[in-house]
């Protein structure tokens, strides 16, 4: 499967071999829908927390003595049919956390590189290089690519391309072994740098 791999100025490119297993493989929207709502739910924290009669203030005595009042018996002021006492069946620490299997997650980027590939979405550097950790210099690049909206994968971390893409709305910089199906999905183009894509084959071989 042939790609063209261009430089950052897109003035020269060249023909370069991709591994078809990772970007043209068949799609399965079902899988990488499953994949993306387990993310989510990973992600999800779990704020929500009501007190139970154990846990409300108050109710260390009895409110009154057991017969002779002509009241309904009462053992505490935390039971929950009282104004002010705890509350009944409360929602706590509940976890929204869904495992995904491994090779259930590989098949699922495998299926939105190849969807990205399909869609002329991916873009294929040599080599991304900036020489001063400046948004100017970074924005320049983006320009000459015609790229508003990226996510770039590096093989490994790089501060000034890090600390240049950083002020740019829109632009996600990881390495090759931080990717997630949430992020490839959140932007328009992913931009992948030679020694990252091998590294990305390697990865999902």
């Amino acid at each position: 499967m042939k790609t063209q791999l261009i430089n950052q100025d897109k003035s020269e490119s060249k023909d370069f071999n991709l591994n078809e297993a990772i970007f043209g493989s068949s799609i399965n929207e079902a899988l990488v829908h499953e994949v993306v709502t387990s993310y989510l739910s990973n992600s999800r924290l779990a704020t929500r927390g009501h007190k139970n009669r154990s846990a409300a203030s108050g109710g260390g005595a009895k409110p009154w003595r057991q017969k002779g009042t002509g009241r309904a018996r009462a053992g505490t002021n935390r039971s929950p049919i009282w104004v002010g006492g705890g509350k009944a069946h409360t929602a706590n620490n509940r976890s929204f956390t869904k495992k995904i299997n491994k090779k259930v997650l590989q098949k699922a980027i495998k299926s939105i590189f190849s969807s990205l590939k399909k869609d002329k979405r991916i873009i294929f550097i040599d080599t991304l290089v900036v020489k001063d950790p400046k948004t100017k210099e970074m924005s320049a690049i983006l320009n000459k690519l015609e790229v508003k909206n990226a996510l770039i994968i590096l093989k490994e971390y790089e501060r000034n391309i890090d600390l240049a893409s950083r002020n740019i709305p829109h632009i996600e910089v990881i390495t090759s072994s931080q990717i997630n199906p949430i992020s490839l999905l959140n932007h328009d183009y992913v931009i992948i740098d030679s020694n990252a894509l091998k590294e990305i084959e390697n990865i999902y071989k």
